[in-house]
């Protein structure tokens, strides 16, 4: 389905990094762009929107921003990870991750999605992670929600059968995003020294081509997943700990 096709998107996360790359690329393209933030002071510099400061964790808060809207892209982007993993987690640790990572991204489709196939023209972009279908050193219970998102991205097609409603995941490895800043507390000069200066990696920017390549295809064309990493990263590596190792 052409872009033109479309009117109307609305993507999580819109404030920053990948969200914001996407919603920019949308708005050039004369797109109604909804954008939702919890920050609202940097959702006001995203120009050309129609922002919405609201923190996605309420389902309450979900129901009444979309009263009304007709939405034909949906971009679940927004997320949040901790430091750490289930060993050293606390309650909030794990209950924010689900809340923000999947239970948001659930209810967001079972809200727009109907309209989509009602009118026979959507398509839906969840923002996974490498995390999802790897395992490395890294949060439990951000890996399990990423996880699941790829398994909502693949059932949700099964949902959408017999409509021209489209689903894509798109499961970046590392990015040039603040989320280092976030996660392990840092100040943003620090995590580029520490994440990103040393390393090759996408961009924002990066992830925003590949939405708009996806969105942009003929209408009988789905692209179901990409899987965008560094060149010089590799999602996985055999090592056994010796005896001694604890």
């Amino acid at each position: 389905m052409p872009l033109t096709d479309y009117r109307t998107a609305l993507i999580t996360g819109a404030s920053s990094g990948m969200g914001r790359a996407i919603a920019e690329r949308l708005i050039a393209q004369g797109i109604e762009v909804h954008a939702v933030a919890r920050n609202a002071e940097a959702l006001a510099e995203l120009k050309g929107c129609v922002p919405h400061h609201v923190d996605i964790s309420n389902t309450e808060s979900l129901e009444a921003m979309v009263q009304g809207l007709e939405i034909d892209i949906l971009i679940n982007n927004a997320g949040v990870s901790r430091p750490g993993n289930v060993l050293t987690s606390n309650r909030f640790d794990i209950d924010e991750q689900i809340d923000v990572n999947l239970r948001a991204a659930l209810h967001l489709i079972r809200l727009l999605m109907p309209g989509m196939v009602a009118r026979n023209r959507g398509h839906v972009i969840n923002i996974t992670s490498m995390a999802g279908h790897y395992e490395f050193a890294g949060h439990t219970a951000y890996h399990a929600t990423k996880a699941a998102m790829h398994m909502v991205s693949r059932q949700i097609r099964v949902d959408a059968y017999g409509h021209d409603v489209r689903v894509t995941e798109i499961s970046p490895g590392r990015v040039a995003t603040d989320i280092f800043a976030k996660v392990h507390g840092l100040t943003p000069e620090e995590a580029r020294r520490q994440y990103l200066d040393e390393y090759d990696v996408p961009t924002a920017e990066d992830i925003a081509d590949a939405a708009l390549y996806a969105l942009g295809t003929p209408r009988h064309v789905n692209i179901g997943m990409i899987e965008m990493l560094p060149t010089r990263q590799v999602p996985g590596g055999l090592r056994t700990a010796k005896r001694n190792e604890r």
